[in-house]
């Protein structure tokens, strides 16, 4: 039984990394918090990680990509590279909300999760999330919204006791969170609250035995809302 290999890459946030999984082990993952741009970094960090694991770009089976929300740049780079990989050795993409990513950080959690990210202007991109058996189901979808009106939204759709909050957004909008929801507000610790690519690569072999391929000609990042320059542009024409 020859067991499927992924190569998963995560560019959502400054915390970059790449993770190579088979369906029983992580082999490799590498994780750096870039100031640079992730485009300076991501190859020469898979050339690494591929031959520190002895194995060669021809012997990845699927190609996953967390497709965001996050960072504009850091996603289209992201996307291009996997797309790039795909082209050159034949092989499929799956593609990962990295919210829900992010979520997989707390398996089997009795609390729901909510993950948030940083949206800059004051805005946190968001979802919230809770585990029913092996499942993770989403009770409110990604969007985008200030930290403190998304929290209000949680406690209307969910009464639970305690949620979970990880991301750079939970982390830099903490006080509005507590503000908004007390004791009820439970922070991940460092290594909880960042985005992981081994988990992109956990959601990639399950899309991919499930056989929810992307394309990649038609393959964008979940954005949500429009980049800075987009919105300078429409208000110049």
């Amino acid at each position: 039984y020859l067991q499927m290999r992924i190569l998963a890459i995560d560019t959502s946030t400054m915390l970059g990394g790449i993770a190579i999984m088979d369906e029983s082990l992580l082999i490799a993952e590498s994780r750096l918090n870039v100031k640079s741009t992730h485009s300076e970094r991501l190859m020469t960090e898979i050339e690494h990680c591929l031959k520190q694991s002895g194995i060669k770009i021809s012997d990845i089976d699927v190609f996953a990509v967390a497709t965001g929300p996050g960072s504009f740049t850091g996603l289209r780079i992201g996307l291009s590279t996997v797309k790039g990989f795909s082209y050159a050795t034949g092989k499929q993409i799956v593609s990962v909300p990295t919210l829900e990513a992010l979520a997989w950080n707390f398996p089997y959690s009795r609390y729901p999760v909510c993950t948030m990210l940083d949206a800059r202007k004051k805005e946190v991109y968001a979802a919230l999330f809770k585990w029913e058996g092996e499942n993770l189901i989403r009770l409110i979808n990604e969007t985008s919204a200030k930290p403190e009106e998304f929290v209000r939204d949680a406690l209307r759709v969910t009464h639970d006791d305690k949620f979970i909050f990880a991301g750079e957004g939970a982390v830099l909008y903490r006080d509005k969170i507590i503000e908004a929801m007390g004791e009820k507000a439970i922070f991940a610790s460092p290594e909880k609250t960042v985005p992981s690519p081994a988990n992109v690569a956990v959601l990639g072999l399950k899309k991919a035995k499930a056989g929810e391929f992307s394309e990649p000609i038609s393959l964008i990042p979940m954005y949500i809302r429009k980049s800075e320059a987009e919105v300078k542009w429409k208000g110049l024409q």
